[in-house]
């Protein structure tokens, strides 16, 4: 007879054997780099990509409290009009995380009778969140506009499609000039997650939808303050009633604490820095290290500041990762199940921390070991 947590034993084994096993290291970040106990590596797996400083942070203190009780400190109004004009929406709602934010908007909108149109690359809080929805999920080819007009034509009473504006693994920015047209032809709501594009991306950084000219035909955003904002937590922006309806209605919003207020004031002092020249900085480390990594020989489809390096073995990937960090480079293996089976890479993830000297190091690293795994 099994005793009753075998199960667990065998799931980690299968783990293991699969080169999929993964377990948590100790680190600390400073700046553009990333400490292991005494080792000092180049950290190119930050999603802090303004780099816009550190967070040293005084006179903190702590809600209790969910915000329809006691915990809506008048910060957050002050903060989520600024997020609704930056996204050029009427409204604004912070979530204590951007997982949390899909989870709290999707299921609230796409019900029974519904639709959902998911791009297959979507994000795991995307992903989730469409599972806790009522409404039929449909997920098209990645950016495939052939295969979302084909699905899209399925009998639904709202049709919901969503996507990232660029994607967290891949890198590349979706169509969304060419979406945003099927979303108009056939009266469906467009949800865009934003989390990689928002601050870092068109006019002012206001995102993937700004740079592709179609921020006007958004109905509902959902992104994040601690990737290029470089704060913590997650928002929604949209219209008054929709924004009205998750106060109401929004279960991972009503039934959880509030953030700080202390992370709600890290973030408007960000908002209000002098993001654009870190910006610039931060695009002109994307163009240098691009430009490296296709005069060594690497190609990619990015066109962002997430680069993938597809290696396509879990075990090899393992060990390319190992030879990295053994060269002073920090860049993590990535493997299923955030991406599928035999699509492992290294995971480059450019910052405005980085100087001209680390991404030069860096492209020495990726050089040798491209060859010694021969992928170059």
């Amino acid at each position: 007879m099994k005793r009753k947590f075998d199960f667990v034993t065998e799931a980690l084994e299968k783990i293991k054997t699969r080169n999929l096993y993964r377990k948590l290291q100790d680190n600390r970040v400073q700046g553009p780099y990333i400490l292991f106990k005494e080792k000092k590596l180049i950290n190119l797996c930050s999603n802090d990509y303004l780099g816009l400083g550190s967070n040293k942070i005084s006179n903190i203190q702590l809600q209790s409290s969910s915000r329809l009780v006691a915990g809506n400190d008048f910060s957050f109004s002050i903060l989520e009009k600024k997020l609704a004009t930056h996204k050029s929406q009427k409204s604004a709602l912070i979530f204590p995380t951007g997982y949390m934010a899909n989870l709290g908007s999707i299921p609230m909108l796409a019900r029974k009778g519904g639709l959902i149109l998911s791009d297959e690359l979507n994000h795991a809080s995307i992903i989730d969140a469409c599972r806790l929805s009522d409404a039929k999920i449909s997920v098209y080819k990645h950016n495939d506009i052939e295969d979302l007009t084909k699905k899209i034509r399925q009998k639904a009473d709202q049709r919901f499609i969503i996507t990232e504006g660029i994607f967290s693994m891949n890198g590349d920015f979706a169509k969304l000039k060419e979406i945003s047209e099927i979303a108009d032809k056939n009266n469906a709501a467009l949800v865009l997650d934003d989390a990689h594009g928002d601050f870092v991306a068109g006019r002012d950084g206001k995102g993937s939808a700004e740079q592709s000219g179609v921020s006007k035909k958004i109905d509902v955003y959902v992104s994040s303050l601690s990737k290029g904002l470089g704060a913590f937590g997650g928002y929604v922006a949209s219209n008054d009633k929709i924004i009205d309806l998750a106060i109401n209605t929004s279960r991972p919003f009503i039934y959880t604490s509030a953030l700080p207020s202390f992370l709600i004031d890290l973030a408007l002092k960000r908002f209000s820095s002098k993001r654009e020249s870190h910006r610039k900085k931060l695009w002109n480390n994307v163009k240098r290290m691009q430009k490296g990594l296709e005069s060594i020989g690497y190609t990619f489809n990015s066109s962002s500041q997430i680069i993938p390096i597809i290696t396509g073995d879990e075990k090899k990937t393992l060990e390319f990762g190992k030879y990295l960090f053994d060269k002073g480079i920090f860049a993590q293996p990535i493997r299923y199940p955030t991406v599928t089976l035999g699509t492992a890479r290294i995971r480059i993830s450019i910052t405005g921390w980085l100087t001209h000297e680390h991404i030069e190091r860096s492209l020495d690293v990726f050089e040798s070991a491209g060859k010694k795994f021969g992928i170059l």
